[in-house]
């Protein structure tokens, strides 16, 4: 019979992983507690959750949660990031740690129902932000759109002139 406070470990892993919409798993190996509370206070303030797990209990959770897939990756000490706005923080804060601290090594990653190794967890890292794609996508819409107003706009403008130069002859004509 499971004790208590596991049933209520996983009943909580499984919350965390409904609600995410993004999660990152890697080996803490390596860290020091300096280094570790430096990679907690960089996720904080990307509004990403950092949790170090036990693998059977986060298993039964991911399988509870209906995230298939991580099973092969969880061998080993194992932290979980759980991002729960940008499905791809977690990723970018760790991405950048990495580059400065060497540690720790990604495992893999499951973003929007996708279960994604380490490679493309540094692949997703790259990526520009929500926002910045958002941008460049109404910016790509954008340009047409004013191209073709510019365009109407100058055939206006030379109808125009054209009538105005008419109502000049017409207007010499008669005096």
């Amino acid at each position: 019979m499971p004790k208590p406070e596991k049933v209520q470990t996983v009943a909580n892993l499984r919350e965390k992983l409904a609600r995410c919409r993004g999660a990152v798993l890697a080996d803490y190996r390596g860290l020091s507690v300096a280094t570790m509370t430096e990679l907690r206070r960089r996720f904080r303030a990307a509004g990403v959750e950092y949790r170090v797990v036990r693998n059977n209990l986060f298993r039964l959770a991911a399988r509870e949660a209906g995230k298939a897939g991580l099973d092969p990756y969880l061998e080993g000490p194992t932290a979980v990031a759980f991002a729960y706005d940008d499905p791809v923080a977690a990723a970018r804060v760790l991405q950048g740690f990495i580059r400065e601290f060497k540690l720790p090594a990604v495992k893999a990653a499951w973003v929007e129902g996708q279960v994604v190794d380490a490679e493309g967890v540094a692949r997703l890292a790259e990526l520009p932000g929500r926002d910045v794609l958002l941008a460049r996508v109404l910016g790509g819409v954008q340009a047409p759109l004013a191209g073709l107003a510019g365009c109407l706009g100058g055939l206006l403008r030379g109808l125009v002139t054209a009538l105005d130069a008419v109502r000049r002859q017409k207007e010499e004509a008669v005096a």
